[in-house]
């Protein structure tokens, strides 16, 4: 269970542990943080990255390789990883499960791991991360910079399936509507479906990627403990990938399927239309040619005309109704 959010203070520090090893850790402030030198011990510092501070901390103060501060610091980003010298350059995306977004919206964590610190950075507060923060406050947190990798790449995967999941079963549900229900409604149901799909889609695939990657990266902070683990998550995260490939399809068949049925729905009503056009059509022009107000109409004194034209228009109805059917018009 996720720790409530708590607000950046103005240095833009998040949370700051320093690790103890066996699970454990204690918080810093951002002083302490400012006085850690390597000796001290494995620290974990993050950073919101809309604080100004943060900035200026990360590329002036925490004495990293500019390659390092400027990927650390980038807006845009797409999944990666990274070996730069003893470090790792990784980032990853969660889904936004923060009130009122898009979950198809995902969230950038930024993280720099060396055997000495862990150091990341997010613009949006991440479900993941503050798990990870729970989990170290209770003692069961990770031991080491591979450790605290995996775990939270897991947890951050972990919530990515649950959406998935919940796009599949959108996906189920609006197929068993299309084949009972056949509602205009469904369309923009259904757009919204694969539209949330390609959005999670875009950064989980190269996920994978940054996954398979970090496998084969020559890097002294990756055991082979946690690279069987990645390798395991790597191959989550393709399955994961391939559910969304499969219900966007799905969703697509659907989605035609729908357009199959309305389009047919409206060609009988249409049809109905023209057939009862073609009844009425000679019916109206007998009618419409009576109707002229010019002498010599045929009838106009007769008592029994008005009985005789309905007649003789039934007779005609029934002449052309009885041509349609011959023709297997209907």
């Amino acid at each position: 269970m996720a720790e409530p959010a708590a607000a950046p203070d103005p240095d833009g520090l998040v949370a700051a542990f320093l690790l103890d090893g066996a699970g454990g850790g204690r918080a810093l402030d951002f002083a302490a943080v400012r006085r850690w030198r390597p000796g001290d011990g494995l620290m974990w510092v993050h950073m919101d990255l809309t604080a100004p501070a943060t900035a200026r901390w990360i590329a002036d103060e925490a004495g990293l390789d500019p390659v390092v501060s400027e990927a650390l610091l980038q807006a845009e980003t797409r999944p990666r990883g990274v070996a730069l010298g003893d470090g790792l350059l990784v980032v990853l995306r969660g889904v936004n499960l923060n009130p009122g977004a898009d979950p198809e919206d995902m969230v950038s964590l930024r993280m720099w791991l060396t055997p000495e610190r862990i150091l990341t950075t997010r613009r949006r507060r991440l479900l993941s991360v503050d798990d990870t923060r729970a989990a170290i406050a209770e003692g069961r947190g990770p031991a080491a910079p591979g450790d605290f990798l995996v775990a939270t790449a897991d947890r951050l995967m972990e919530r990515a399936a649950r959406v998935v999941g919940d796009v599949d079963e959108s996906v189920d549900r609006l197929e068993e509507e299309v084949l009972a229900a056949e509602s205009q409604r469904l369309r923009a149901a259904l757009a919204d479906v694969r539209r949330e799909a390609i959005g999670l889609r875009r950064y989980l695939a190269p996920q994978r990627d940054a996954m398979a990657r970090l496998q084969v990266e020559p890097s002294p902070i990756l055991s082979d403990m946690d690279r069987l683990r990645l390798r395991e998550l790597a191959d989550r995260v393709t399955r994961t990938v391939e559910d969304l490939d499969a219900a966007r399809e799905r969703a697509a068949v659907t989605q035609e399927e729908l357009g199959s049925r309305l389009a047919e729905q409206m060609n009988q009503r249409m049809y109905v239309l023209a057939i009862v056009a073609a009844l009425f059509l000679p019916l109206g022009f007998v009618t419409g040619l009576l109707g002229i107000n010019v002498g010599g109409i045929p009838g106009a004194e007769n008592p029994y005309a008005f009985t005789e034209v309905g007649v003789m228009l039934g007779i005609l109805g029934a002449g052309v109704l009885a041509l349609l059917k011959w023709r297997r018009w209907f």
